[in-house]
């Protein structure tokens, strides 16, 4: 070809991937630019272009080189601000990823560009954000708003749509960790607002998305979570190409699934999530743990094996959160306390209530108030059911008076107070009924059975363990049917079953396959399979987690 044409070759490479980012095709992106790259070299402005496709689709060594060439490339050319822009991108990219020691250098260099005074630039605002989220995170919320002010008033003053809603994003953290959760919560939707608007760089989107999410977890606002976990799904979903975001979605797709009792799919979503942050291949140091999102994704798969009753995957799977930085409270303690050590239980809570943030801690009450309820420690669960209570009376936020009404209620019942328990746990149970959380309104319900049965009301408390048993077959709740079966005066008769489907049932509650229970049996995969069918059929039940469930509750397991 000849220098002419190469040439050409090159700008049709160079418009195809300016193009493909505009649309934000990210892979294409990368390959149009990369080619037009190698052929010629690119020009600061499109390096950048690459340098952020490279990270989109999941390129971040990539992405690295290609800023730290802008860098250097700026620096030749005498350009102190272009300069300080990649590294600040360079920098807060490791930040992102886990790499403080390489993230500390890159955005200390940043800064040495730009502290001779000469510049007055949005890249000023930039290097502060770094500094408000170490003072956030260090517990100096007041220091972290302070300096999110400064950020927004230099992203005010530069119409710089990225750094102000990264201030808006800041100030709202730190307001919810001052316990001012309705201001935090009307900067978040200002700044969702501009992310669903398209007027943010896919990057600030990305982070604005899992941070406003997160946030409206901590402060327990589930529909503000809900809907914004929803439109960062569509989000993803536009762009197929994108890496970075989507295994945080998947997180937090997992967390909303699991409340709203879709926990195959939850569970799906969670491995899923597991497999998309973690390690990559040859990884070692910081990377060998993945990204920090992956903790999170352990915690809840940790958490579907715990209510699904098993026991050594929920473990393991609590330990891989522990490993990846993550403390796995409370539920490695309600762990503890399905397999009879309350004691371990309730030190391994008591440790945690005593370092968390004012954020974190009504999760850890609610646990509390079950484990020492379970020690018959009444007084101390009156302690940790007022102060939970004392945290969601100022909040608006239902899922938390959902969590003080139902400890308030147990506490109740457990003080021999029966008449009272009932109403709150009434309130408790038309809360989470509200909130679509069929798991915890059932938990409800086994509290008020056991009230009423107090009150001499036995066909009543029936009706409500009837109730909760369904809501935990379904879902596959094996050890809360095996609760329920205990509370029941006369256990349900086995549906006709023979001899040989119980033994079936048996297995597959143990959560063997039909291969294995063939093979233990001397059947016929088909013969197992026919008489899992006939299981299902005479027991009113619709998959294998409903079965197990139905096994514990009839005393098979």
């Amino acid at each position: 070809m000849s220098g002419r044409g190469r040439r050409a070759d090159t700008r049709c490479a160079l418009d195809r991937g300016r193009e493909s980012f505009h649309r934000r095709k990210w892979q294409d992106a990368y390959t149009e630019l990369s080619h037009a790259d190698a052929d010629a070299g690119l020009g600061t402005a499109d390096l950048e272009r690459l340098a952020t496709a490279a990270y989109l689709v999941g390129r971040d060594r990539e992405c690295d080189a290609l800023r730290e060439r802008g860098h250097r490339e700026c620096l030749r050319r005498g350009e102190d601000v272009a300069a300080a822009r990649f590294a600040f991108w360079l920098g807060f990219g490791l930040l992102l990823r886990g790499d403080e020691v390489r993230a500390g250098g890159w955005l200390g260099r940043a800064r040495r560009l730009l502290d001779d005074g000469r510049h007055d630039c949005p890249e000023r605002g930039y290097l502060l954000v770094p500094l408000a989220i170490g003072e956030l995170g260090g517990g100096d919320a007041t220091a972290a708003l302070a300096t999110y002010e400064r950020v927004g008033e230099i992203g005010e003053r530069f119409t710089d749509p990225d750094l102000t809603a990264l201030a808006r994003l800041g100030r709202g953290e730190a307001l919810a960790d001052t316990g001012r959760t309705e201001d935090a919560a009307a900067l978040f939707d200002e700044v969702m607002v501009a992310a669903t608007a398209g007027e943010l760089s896919p990057t600030v989107t990305g982070i604005a998305y899992c941070a406003v999410i997160e946030a409206c977890q901590a402060i327990s606002d589930l529909r503000r979570a809900r809907a914004w976990t929803s439109a960062l799904t569509q989000w993803c979903a536009a762009q197929p190409d994108l890496v970075p975001f989507r295994g945080q979605c998947l997180v937090h797709r997992a967390e909303i699934l699991l409340l709203q009792g879709a926990w195959p799919e939850a569970a799906d979503a969670a491995r899923q999530a597991c497999e998309s942050l973690g390690a990559p291949a040859g990884a070692h140091g910081a990377e060998a743990l993945g990204h920090p999102a992956a903790a999170g994704a352990f915690y809840q798969v940790g958490e579907l094996h715990r209510l699904h009753g098993r026991v050594v995957e929920a473990e393991a799977a609590y330990r891989e959160c522990s490993r990846r930085g993550r403390q796995p409270q409370p539920g490695l303690s309600l762990l503890r306390l399905a397999q009879g050590r309350g004691d371990v239980a309730a030190a391994a809570l008591r440790r945690a209530l005593a370092e968390a943030s004012p954020l974190e801690r009504p999760t850890l009450l609610a646990a509390h108030v079950e484990v020492l309820l379970a020690a018959g420690d009444t007084s101390a669960a009156r302690r940790a059911a007022d102060e939970l209570t004392t945290l969601a009376t100022p909040a608006h936020a239902r899922l938390l008076h959902a969590m003080a009404a139902r400890a308030q209620g147990a506490v109740l019942h457990a003080e021999g107070r029966p008449e009272d328990a009932l109403g709150t746990l009434r309130a408790a149970w038309r809360t989470w009924q509200l909130l679509d959380v069929p798991y915890q309104a059932a938990r409800v319900r086994v509290l008020l059975a056991m009230t009423c049965r107090d009150l001499g009301d036995d066909d009543a408390a029936e009706m409500e363990l009837d109730a909760a048993r369904r809501v935990f077959t379904a879902l596959g709740a094996a050890p809360d049917v095996a609760r329920v079966a205990a509370l029941t005066r006369a256990p349900d008769p086995l549906c006709g079953l023979t001899e040989r489907e119980v033994q079936v049932l048996r297995l597959v509650a143990t959560g063997r396959t039909n291969r294995v229970i063939a093979a233990e049996l001397v059947l016929s995969e088909k013969t197992v399979a026919r008489h899992l069918a006939n299981i299902f059929a005479k027991a009113d039940l619709s998959s294998r987690a409903a079965a197990t469930a139905w096994a514990y509750e009839h005393g098979l397991v």
